[in-house]
Parts: C-alpha cells; sequence; structure tokens
C-alpha cells in the first residue's frame, strides 16, 4: 500500500534530485533564467516579455543564495511541491483513500512537465502551484462558502496574473463554472465571489497603471509569440500538433501505468468499461475534474482553430496539473488491480531516466555537439572580461550593457557590479532605465557573431556605421567541441549616448 510518508519521501527524493544536479553540473543557468535573473536586477511592475513574478523571486534567491545563480532550479522544485500538495488535498477533498491521493502525485510527477524542463524555472512552472491552488481554492469555496476562501482565490489569481496572463483563462474558465452550474451559481449571491473579484483587482492595479504606461508592451509581446496562419490548412494543422504535443507529454503517465498493471491490464479493461456513473458529491467532484481537465484545452484548441495560429507546446505545462488525479479518478474502480509497488518503480525509473538525460546533457553534450548551449555559454568568462575592458577605460563600474537579449542578460547576471540591461539600446523595451542616468554614465555595446566588427541589428539604428573597439573568443569549457563564440564590444561614453 501506498503511504503518505512513501510518498512524502519519494517527492522529497526528486525534488532534491532536479534541485541539485543543474546546482552541481550547469555552468551557466538556461535562457529564462538568465533573462529573469537581468530583468530582476530592476525591479519593476512589468518586463517588455512577462509579468514580474518570476523575476522577483529570482531576485530574492539570488541574494538569498550570496549572489548565487543556482537559486532558480530550487524555486522549480519548491514551485513543483507546492504543486503536488495541492493536487493531493484536492485528491483527498474529493474522497480519494490516502493511497489514492498518493497516486495521483505520483503520476502528475512523470508527466514531461514536471520532469525535463523543471531546471528552466520561468513563468510556464511557476503556474504549476498557481493553477493547483486555485483549483483546491475554489473547490474550497464551492464547498464551504468561506469568504477566507474566496478572497484566497483571489490571492491566487492575482499572483497567477503576475507570473503570466495565460492565467487569465483559468480564471474565465472559473467564471463560467459558476455561471454554468447550479450548485456554483448560488455563490454569486452571497460575498464571496465579489470579494475574490476585489481582490483580484486590488492587487493586479499596480500592474496594470504599469502597462498602460508603457503601451502595453507585454500583452503585444504575448500576442506576437504565437505563429500567425500561413494558409487555411494552418486552421487544421495547428490545433492538431498542439494537442499531440500535450499528448506525447503524457507517455511518461500512461507507462507507468501500463507497467502497474502488468498482466492484470485486460481485466483492468474490462471492470473499466463497466464503469458506473457517479452520484451526489462524487458526481459534482467528478464534473468539477472533468471541467477544469478539458475545458481550458478546448478553448486553447478553439482559438488556434478560428486563428489559425501555432501556439507554443510549452504554454500546455499548468493546464494538465490534473492530469494524476483524474486518471486514478476512473480507474478507482480497477485500482484493486494496480500494482502500487510496481507503479511507484515506474515512476522511479521513469525519473531517473530523465535525470540521466539532464546529465547527459550537462556532462556528454559539449564532448559531440557542434552547436552552442545555453547551458555551457561561458557568461561568466565574458561578464569579467568586459567588465574589465570598461573600468580600465573609464575607471568606473560597468552601468549599463545594451544589446540582444542573451548576451546583455549574461552579463548583467554574471557582473560583479550588475550593470542594467538596456535591450538593444532601446529605452522603449526597457522602461526600468533612468534616461538621465544613462546619459551621464555611459554603456557598453554588446554583440556576438563572426566577422561583425559593425555595430549589428537595432543597435545600429542609434550607432550606424560604428566599429567595435575590439573582439575575443570565448571558449564552452576545456574539453569541447562546441565553437568558441566570438564577443564584439564598443564603449560608449557619457555624453555620447543616444536614445
Amino acid at each position: 500500500m501506498l503511504t503518505t510518508r512513501t510518498a512524502i519521501l519519494y517527492i522529497c527524493a526528486i525534488s532534491l534530485a532536479w534541485a541539485l544536479l543543474p546546482s552541481l553540473l550547469f555552468p551557466n543557468p538556461p535562457l529564462d533564467v538568465v533573462e529573469g535573473y537581468a530583468w530582476g536586477r530592476s525591479l519593476a511592475l512589468g518586463y517588455n516579455k512577462h509579468p514580474p513574478m518570476q523575476a522577483w523571486l529570482l531576485e530574492a534567491s539570488y541574494w538569498l543564495t550570496g549572489r548565487g545563480t543556482y537559486g532558480a532550479y530550487w524555486l522549480s522544485q519548491i514551485s513543483l511541491i507546492c504543486g503536488y500538495a495541492c493536487i493531493w488535498q484536492l485528491g483527498r477533498r474529493m474522497g480519494l483513500t490516502v493511497a489514492e491521493a498518493c497516486l495521483s502525485v505520483l503520476l502528475a510527477s512523470v508527466t514531461f512537465y514536471f520532469t525535463q524542463p523543471a531546471p528552466e524555472f520561468n513563468p510556464n512552472i511557476l503556474q504549476i502551484p498557481v493553477w493547483a491552488g486555485m483549483m483546491l481554492a475554489f473547490h474550497r469555496a464551492l464547498e464551504k462558502g468561506k469568504l477566507s476562501d474566496w478572497i484566497l482565490l483571489g490571492v491566487l489569481s492575482a499572483f497567477g496574473l503576475y507570473t503570466k496572463y495565460f492565467a487569465a483563462l483559468l480564471i474565465g474558465t472559473i467564471g463560467l463554472y459558476a455561471l454554468v452550474y447550479p450548485q456554483a451559481r448560488r455563490h454569486i449571491a452571497t460575498p464571496g465571489p465579489w470579494a475574490a473579484m476585489a481582490t483580484c483587482i486590488a492587487l493586479i492595479f499596480p500592474h496594470l497603471m504599469w502597462l498602460r504606461e508603457t503601451d502595453f508592451q507585454t500583452l503585444t509581446y504575448a500576442a506576437n509569440r504565437s505563429q500567425t496562419a500561413s494558409g487555411l490548412a494552418d486552421h487544421l494543422t495547428s490545433p492538431l500538433n498542439f494537442l499531440t504535443g500535450q499528448l506525447l507529454n503524457h507517455a511518461p503517465l500512461l507507462a507507468v501505468l501500463l507497467i502497474g498493471f502488468g498482466a492484470n491490464l485486460k481485466r483492468a479493461a474490462s471492470g473499466f468499461t463497466a464503469l458506473r456513473q457517479q452520484e451526489d458529491k462524487r458526481g459534482q467532484d467528478q464534473r468539477f475534474l472533468l471541467w477544469f481537465a478539458f475545458v481550458p484545452l478546448a478553448v486553447v484548441l478553439l482559438a488556434s482553430a478560428v486563428t489559425g495560429s501555432a501556439f507554443k507546446q510549452m504554454w500546455g505545462t499548468p493546464m494538465f496539473v490534473l492530469s494524476g488525479l483524474l486518471s486514478i479518478w476512473f480507474l478507482r474502480p480497477v485500482l484493486a488491480l494496480l500494482s502500487q509497488r510496481r507503479t511507484l518503480y515506474a515512476a522511479i525509473f521513469i525519473q531517473l531516466v530523465f535525470l540521466g538525460i539532464l546529465v547527459g546533457q550537462a556532462v556528454l553534450e559539449p564532448l559531440w555537439k557542434t552547436k552552442a548551449t545555453r547551458i555551457h555559454y561561458p557568461g561568466q568568462a565574458i561578464a569579467n572580461f568586459l567588465e574589465g575592458e570598461w573600468s580600465s577605460r573609464m575607471g568606473t563600474p560597468l552601468p549599463y550593457v545594451a544589446g540582444d537579449m542573451w548576451s546583455t542578460a549574461n552579463i548583467t547576471l554574471h557582473g560583479e557590479s550588475r550593470p542594467v540591461m538596456l535591450l538593444d539600446g532601446d529605452l522603449t523595451y526597457s522602461p526600468w532605465v533612468d534616461a538621465q542616468d544613462l546619459r551621464e554614465r555611459g554603456l557598453m555595446l554588446v554583440w556576438s557573431g563572426k566577422d561583425q566588427p559593425k555595430v549589428p541589428g537595432h543597435l545600429a539604428h542609434f550607432y550606424p556605421d560604428m566599429d567595435a573597439d575590439g573582439s575575443r573568443d570565448f571558449v564552452f569549457g576545456s574539453k569541447t567541441t562546441i565553437p568558441p563564440v566570438t564577443i564584439y564590444w564598443k564603449i560608449i561614453p557619457p555624453g555620447e549616448v543616444r536614445e
């Protein structure tokens, strides 16, 4: 019998492994983590790509770890653990036994989004506990009607919007549920839902004001992230591709169940087809599970079909936090045929496979890859060198660095002075930069490439036909087949900054 103690030990073990291994083996953080650290350096109510919550938490971890860059890996696992706790509690509230609730968590833990992408702490990962927590709070509010549960729902909704606007999909799903079903609709006449709404609006209001002041640039970025339709076929292929990707992400969950049932699989299938409709309380909980498992997915698929836009696969990360719980719910009549020991061992094996892939990426990829990888990028060496170049010429710490996101964000993260990032040299993309201070202190332009001594791209709009002050190659470690990256730089002294 799978006990709470066993489940806790399993979650603690895999969480420790997923946090510790990248902390020890990744020379440089992944892309989204580097970006988040760079944004967090300039605390603001929003950024050009995302709302601010991920950046705020990364900045807090930066100082709590003594200027370390490994806090992101632990933030990811804290997020997942919070998600597991909400899944377990929701299952128990719905009448699952301790073993069944633990199985729900175990199955959730092997889905793709809880494994391979986890080291890259980004808004997608941070949404997992938010979505799970919102569903739990809403379920509690519907059952007990306590004002505190509704207020908690409002707080979590605001937290979700500060994380990623995709949380609006869940907020809308909750609102629609409250309108469709009488058991939920009766709460509209009580203060609870209105308190939740007021709490959410009050907390998100500062960010809304920031959006207005910055011409809604974060919303514009979100709209541009989806690939627009190039023909009529995209209206069919785009939603099908998204759905196929989400189904494949559940392959480990299916594998664990198949191993768990083993020779009893045929008997389990027969028992499942004889499943009877649940009644009363269980019927309401079943409807709740089905609604929140499939309505958000249906909305995304419908939007993709109507617009033809191809949504990013990773946008599905928080939409499937109920996958394990939903699986166990419908398998309850045949769970006696499931070997919980084999299921646990299968889950451990899946985790070891994904952890092995992580170790391979960190240790083996540089030995055979010929394309640059983010986690092996020599960010620290580049930042140290460029800070030295600025200091030797200007006699001050490097205050600002301008260029593309990846080049500048690494310098902001690893630099001793943590220079402020000015994206593409454009104040529009970096509204947190003080223009007067920028003019008075100067900045360094940074870009990478081969044989590109001229200031490139968007930087050239402000500094046309300008040559680099110098260039230098940086290697991706001592033993690697990855070619060095060539970094160019140009110092813009105080008084010569262009806007």
